[in-house]
Formats: C-alpha cells, sequence, structure tokens
C-alpha cells in the first residue's frame, strides 16, 4: 500500500509543482511521472524496511 501511495502522492505533488512553475501540459505529466517514480520506490523501500523489522 505503501508503493501505491507513494505513486500517487508523487504525482499529485509533482503535478502541482510544475503547474507553480507555469508548465505546459507536458512538463506537468513529465513532473508528475518523475515524483510518481520517486515517491514510488520509497514508498517501496518502507514497505521493505517495514518487513523486515516486523518480521524479520
Amino acid at each position: 500500500m505503501f508503493v501505491i501511495g507513494g505513486l500517487v502522492l508523487g504525482v499529485i505533488v509533482g503535478a502541482l509543482t510544475a503547474r507553480r512553475r507555469g508548465g505546459k501540459p507536458a512538463d506537468m505529466a513529465q513532473y508528475a511521472a518523475g515524483f510518481g517514480i520517486a515517491f514510488g520506490l520509497l514508498g517501496l523501500f518502507a514497505t521493505l524496511i517495514l518487513d523486515r523489522l516486523l518480521l524479520g
């Protein structure tokens, strides 16, 4: 769930960041993809760390 949540949060943050900087729709899509991937990876690592700590 952390991966999906991170992905969704990253897409929202990325699109809003591009919009705030005056970006066009293509810029907003690129920022959304980049932030989505980055936040999704952070969620993946958080999931792995919590899994190791709680079940390991």
